[in-house]
């Protein structure tokens, strides 16, 4: 499916708000109501929308800071490679986990209370992942940029 003009509005629209009623939504889009639902439960279906979410602020989470994990494994056989990712997906602590290429195998975005906090993970979580040859982490100072928003 083609995505047009008013796709795209709604996209843009609904990144910003999800919470805004149909209504809303179809006003702000120029387009009638039952239009505006229909062209929703579409992108819906079709699977450009995959979900609605609460965005957390994680200072009132008591999670401020972020710290990336580059993790380097022993091998990447395919085994390896599903070992890690399982047991990676068990943390709660890790919001991302993405398979790289370049120096290293897997980058992760972890969130903590603080640098004790993180070690804590580390000593926990991290350190005990199978097939892990070495990791390097990154705490980040302070945030200048963040979206969930994909370019439309």
């Amino acid at each position: 499916m083609m995505l047009d003009d008013i796709d795209h509005r709604i996209l843009r629209a609904l990144q910003k708000s999800g919470r805004m009623s149909n209504a809303e939504l179809s006003e702000q889009v120029n387009l009638s109501p039952s239009a505006c639902h229909r062209r929703v439960q579409r992108l819906e279906t079709d699977g450009y929308i995959s979900a609605y979410v609460a965005l957390l602020d994680a200072r009132k989470m008591r999670v401020p800071t972020t710290v990336f994990v580059e993790i380097t494994l022993q091998g990447q056989t395919d085994e390896v490679l599903d070992a890690f990712e399982k047991a990676v997906a068990r943390i709660p602590d890790v919001l991302e986990c993405h398979l790289m290429a370049g120096a290293a195998d897997y980058i992760l975005k972890v969130v903590a209370e603080n640098t004790d906090d993180f070690a804590r993970i580390h000593r926990q979580h991290l350190s005990r992942l199978p097939g892990v040859a070495q990791m390097q982490s990154s705490f980040a100072l302070r945030t200048v940029f963040k979206t969930t928003a994909l370019p439309v």
